[in-house]
């Protein structure tokens, strides 16, 4: 249990879930603000690697707890006298406040899902609930076709959540759905690295190279002449099914797509199958076109 003296008061706990704390506002800061939900102590010190690591994933699942938790942080370079009573001997070092008193703890840079777990069990709910809701209701807006309220809705997670990437390669297909094709570049160039390859970030990267081929085409009405008056000009046919997709037209696109497959698997080095996974990735693997397209695709190749 922490010792103090008596007096040793400070200034008013802040408004925010986050803020720094000294030795003589210890007591408001933390011992009286746990009284009212849990409070987290980072204790931290300017030279320490592992604490630059661990502060902003505090950080972040504290802000996602919506006000069930707090974190106050506490240079030990500057106020040794709390983390000395405590007996903390390394850092980073989190303790947590409840009631009052000290109730739980780590030590060292724990990954964002650990320390996830470690509130989540302080406050007996579910963190980031809010954040995941935003995201179903805005990729709901998106297949439904409401690009705007989608952008809308992943801008909110972004406001909370700068880098989240599934709420980034949203946004990138909010704007690939309204043509600002620039736009979508930037907010996938925003995605971190580690991030690249997850599956709404992919789906993003295959929408935009989609409406990328389809500016470069002709209007549909003149592709759908060029392929009525020869079937066999399958380059006129796979630009159709590009230009298809890109008006929303995905069955109509498939069509093109898979008939090129049953007239000639080879041509273009295979470019109608992977012009077809390309709009699977796109279109994400349990949208109905896609799984009506890949078993269709299927009943071809394997025929």
């Amino acid at each position: 249990m922490v010792m103090l003296q008596n007096g040793e008061t400070g200034a008013g706990a802040a408004d925010g879930p986050i803020k720094e704390t000294t030795t003589q506002a210890f007591v408001k800061d933390v011992i009286e603000e746990s009284r009212r939900q849990p409070v987290l102590v980072d204790f931290w010190a300017p030279w320490c690697g592992p604490c630059r690591q661990l502060t902003p994933v505090l950080e972040k699942v504290v802000r996602a707890a919506k006000g069930k938790a707090k974190l106050v942080k506490m240079n030990i370079d500057e106020h040794p006298a709390i983390p000395g009573q405590m007996g903390i001997q390394s850092i980073p070092a989190v303790i947590a406040f409840v009631n009052g008193q000290p109730a739980d703890g780590f030590l060292g840079a724990l990954p964002e899902s650990q320390v996830t777990a470690f509130v989540e069990r302080l406050i007996k709910d579910r963190v980031g609930g809010e954040e995941q809701d935003l995201l179903k209701e805005a990729d709901a807006a998106l297949a439904d076709g409401d690009a705007a309220r989608a952008a809308d809705l992943y801008a909110r997670v972004l406001q909370q959540d700068s880098a989240n990437p599934h709420a980034l390669a949203g946004l990138a297909r909010s704007y690939v759905e309204t043509g600002a094709l620039e736009q979508a570049k930037q907010m996938l160039a925003l995605v971190p690295e580690s991030k690249r390859n997850e599956a709404p970030v992919a789906a993003a990267r295959a929408a935009l190279e989609l409406a990328e081929q389809a500016t470069a085409l002709g209007p549909v009405a003149e592709l759908e002449q060029k392929v009525a008056a020869n079937p066999l000009d399958h380059q006129a046919r796979y630009d159709l099914a590009v230009a298809l997709n890109a008006q929303g037209k995905r069955n109509e696109a498939l069509d093109q797509l898979l008939e090129i497959v049953k007239r000639d698997r080879k041509w273009n080095d295979d470019g109608a199958r992977k012009q077809l996974v390309q709009l699977f990735d796109a279109w994400g693997p349990t949208d109905e076109a896609t799984v009506a397209g890949r078993r269709r695709l299927s009943s071809i190749l394997f025929a």
